[in-house]
């Protein structure tokens, strides 16, 4: 007994110099902010998946009982505890979300649905709780000097006020601002829509995923034949943002620069039904999904266009930036190009008319735009030109295109106005309508104080555009 005892009290004496200073805070910082993003994402991943939402919860547990016994009294067993919890969520986010071996529905999609990685963030901060445990553990202990110590302490610093940062924006894009991942609890049926409100109603749900759809529904019918519908993509490069009018979303998508409450209010007014979506975003989901979706959102008005009392020929569109690129991309790119995925097959996801506000049309000629540019088209879309290619609306104009209303800022550094200027000359060379707008004094946005046209002028025209071309 006495032998027994003093080899579990050598071992944990060394555990615990092992473990001494900076080491245990940058696991368990590392710990909180994976944890904290998992919990924040759990009801969401719960109405997705109940199998895939125990399994994560479980996991959890395991971590923050082990983190929160190992914090009071360090021991092998409560560090072993927290390992395990950290590497099952990694292996989980690594087979479904790269893998993607593992059955649908994706579960750490919720923490993508305003940053697209926000799995990533989380899973990348469990990695570190593993790493750091084992390697530490693993390596041959010296007992340094208080220099050492200092030194040690000194250039650990750093990377614990990274680890820390990490976790707090893991937290935050997971919870989209601490209101919850943007997938509804609730969705009206399509059925019996309150006029003169906003409701929300699921569109398509792809790989089990249910897509949110914002409806805006005039007060007062403006006759009483089918209204027309104006459909609005939010920008976000592809990788942030969401449909939501206030929050962390909408600041990442931009809704102001896009003009959209008073583009919804005067479009309403005019009869129009408004319809505002979310899409998946990459890296998270397949450099395909935010296209596929859009695209799914079309068919979705059309097969219920009885229901919704729309007119199923009298569809438009509009977006800014990866959401103007998006709208372009709707209105040039045909199902043979292998876009038109998922429900609602029979229906066309042809629009009428397009508003392409400041919206690259050609990503794969960004090779001298700025770092963060870059940076955002790697993330988002890979480096291959293919790919580039492909989701480049100039890739697909044609004859028998929708009218074309481009809006683009000339102070505008992240889409170049030679490019925008380019693509609406290549529209009208094909035998469109291209109407491109420069607004002198905007950037990427159209909300710049001072500009010409001024946002309200911008917003005439845009409805204009649309009682024009959709009747």
């Amino acid at each position: 007994m006495l032998v027994s005892a003093d080899a579990g009290g050598m071992e944990n004496v060394e555990t615990r110099r092992r473990w001494r200073g900076p080491l245990l805070a940058i696991a368990s910082s590392a710990a909180i902010g994976g944890i904290l993003a998992i919990a924040v994402g759990l009801p969401a991943i719960w109405r997705l998946s109940r199998p895939y939402a125990v399994t994560l919860a479980l996991l959890v547990v395991i971590e923050s009982i082990g983190l929160v016994w190992a914090l009071a009294r360090v021991r092998r067993l409560p560090i072993g505890m927290m390992v395990v919890g950290a590497a099952g969520i990694a292996a989980l986010w690594a087979l479904s979300e790269e893998c993607r071996i593992l059955p649908a529905p994706d579960p750490f999609l919720p923490l993508n649905s305003t940053v697209g990685i926000g799995g990533w963030l989380c899973a990348g901060l469990q990695l570190l709780v593993v790493a750091t445990t084992v390697i530490r553990l693993v390596l041959p202990m010296r007992t340094p000097g208080r220099s050492a110590r200092l030194i040690g302490l000194m250039a650990t610093a750093p990377l614990l006020t990274v680890v820390v940062l990490l976790g707090i924006l893991s937290v935050v894009t997971a919870g989209s601002g601490f209101r919850g991942p943007s997938i509804p609890a609730t969705t009206r049926p399509v059925t019996m829509l309150p006029a003169g409100r906003r409701s929300t109603v699921e569109y398509c749900r792809p790989g089990g995923v249910p897509l949110p759809m914002d409806l805006y529904l005039p007060r007062v019918a403006a006759t009483s034949d089918p209204a027309p519908v104006a459909l609005y993509v939010h920008g976000g490069g592809l990788v942030i943002g969401d449909r939501r009018t206030s929050g962390l979303g909408a600041q990442l998508a931009g809704h102001d620069g896009a003009l959209f409450i008073g583009l919804q209010r005067r479009l309403n007014a005019s009869g129009f039904v408004v319809a505002s979506i979310d899409y998946r975003l990459t890296p998270g989901s397949d450099w395909r999904a935010p296209l596929s979706d859009a695209k799914c959102a079309v068919r979705f008005l059309r097969a219920h266009a009885d229901e919704l009392g729309v007119d199923p020929s009298r569809i438009g569109v509009w977006g800014s930036s990866a959401g103007g690129q998006l709208a372009s991309l709707l209105g040039l790119v045909g199902p043979s190009a292998g876009f038109d995925r998922g429900q609602y097959a029979d229906r066309s996801s042809a629009v009428q008319a397009v508003v392409d506000m400041f919206g690259p049309p050609d990503v794969a000629r960004y090779g001298d735009a700025g770092p963060f540019v870059r940076m955002i088209l790697s993330v988002s879309l890979g480096d291959s030109p293919r790919v580039r290619r492909a989701m480049s609306p100039a890739s697909y104009v044609r004859t028998g295109a929708p009218p074309f209303l481009i809006l683009q800022g000339r102070r505008d550094s992240a889409v170049l106005f030679d490019l925008s200027v380019g693509f609406s000359h290549a529209l009208r060379a094909a035998g469109g309508s291209a109407t491109m707008v420069a607004v002198d004094g905007a950037g990427h946005g159209l909300d710049a104080p001072g500009q010409r046209p001024s946002p309200s002028e911008l917003t005439d025209q845009v409805v204009r555009f649309f009682r024009t071309s959709l009747g």
